[in-house]
């Protein structure tokens, strides 16, 4: 039965991510986290307040009394329908905007009330993410040779030829370890691993497969353009000492469930959007000239399978003078 799409809100949605890279971006490489935290969630909040929805913010900054704005359960928007859950990351990657190196991008997902997974104070997962070639071959709980292999023959490619983006932590030793065993190539990335899981389903990224335990609210905002983009992602809560793994059962949470898809966002009707804010393998960062700025930006809806680059100029003079945010970068004193 045909009947009418539904508003595009990925078109409004890079509207958020780009005020806050603009925002976000004029501390690229001043070694200030907390000012490029709050510059990005400054300008997120302000534009999502003008979105006609009523959304609340089930992937936000952190509980209530952690962060004063973007957190979990905050409503926002016009408080008209759609109604709609939100997970939002400001800057996918702080440390490496405040160190001035890649990979630094901010995001934000949508999907109807009550789809998108919510994952509570837990805030690692294992996963495996790949593209639409390798779809429906991938194991979370199979052997990481195995889902090489799986992945090799479903993309027509020997093992040697896979490349596997790890975050570059102490926790992966044994992992990449078992990835070069098997034969495959490994690119490792300090922060972003959002980027990391979109690039195996990004044409032409060189990105074959995303493995290893990084943020669950990462994970639910990568479902999201995952899904609408036609690739995989699985998941399994991680708990970091025996006090977190009582709690979460305590919680009703199941640490030995495997995470889908389904599981992750039940519903084809999302929305994403992200804006680089430094230079990295996905997005261009932010660029400045005099009175102006380029942003580059990916903006997916999933009832189409629509993705789209915008790349966009910014008169920052105009926008100064109509937000109260300050898009143009301060003047320091002498």
């Amino acid at each position: 039965m045909q009947s009418e799409p539904t508003r595009n809100l990925a078109l409004e949605l890079v509207r958020v991510t780009e005020a806050a890279a603009l925002n976000a971006g004029h501390f690229m490489g001043r070694g200030d986290k907390i000012g490029a935290d709050k510059a990005a969630v400054d300008a997120m909040r302000l534009i999502l307040s003008s979105i006609q929805m009523d959304g609340i913010i089930v992937i936000g900054e952190g509980e209530k009394d952690e962060a004063p704005m973007l957190y979990n359960g905050e409503r926002v928007g016009s408080g008209g329908p759609p109604e709609v859950d939100i997970a939002v990351d400001p800057i996918d990657g702080t440390r490496p905007l405040a160190e001035g190196i890649q990979n630094s991008i901010s995001t934000v997902a949508i999907a109807p009330r009550g789809k998108m997974f919510n994952p509570g104070p837990f805030v690692y997962m294992h996963k495996i993410a790949v593209g639409p070639e390798a779809r429906d071959c991938i194991d979370i709980e199979a052997p990481v040779e195995e889902n090489l292999r799986r992945i090799a023959k479903a993309k027509n490619e020997r093992i040697e030829n896979l490349v596997v983006v790890i975050l570059n932590r102490p926790r992966h030793e044994a992992l990449i370890r078992e990835v070069r065993t098997a034969g495959a190539r490994i690119r490792l990335i300090q922060d972003g691993d959002v980027s990391g899981a979109l690039m195996t389903a990004w044409p032409d990224s060189g990105i074959d497969v995303l493995l290893g335990i990084g943020g669950t609210p990462e994970g639910v905002l990568a479902a999201c353009a995952i899904r609408s983009m036609g690739g995989n992602l699985q998941g399994k809560l991680f708990a970091r000492n025996e006090d977190e793994l009582r709690r979460g059962r305590e919680m009703g949470y199941d640490f030995e469930k495997v995470l889908t898809l389904d599981d992750l966002v039940a519903s084809e009707d999302v929305f994403f959007a992200a804006t680089g804010i430094t230079n990295g393998e996905l997005l261009r960062g932010v660029t400045y000239s005099h009175n102006g700025a380029r942003t580059d930006s990916l903006v997916v809806r999933g009832l189409t399978g629509t993705v789209r680059q915008i790349t966009a100029s910014h008169s920052l003079e105009k926008l100064d003078r109509i937000s109260r945010i300050q898009y143009q970068a301060p003047v320091l004193d002498d």
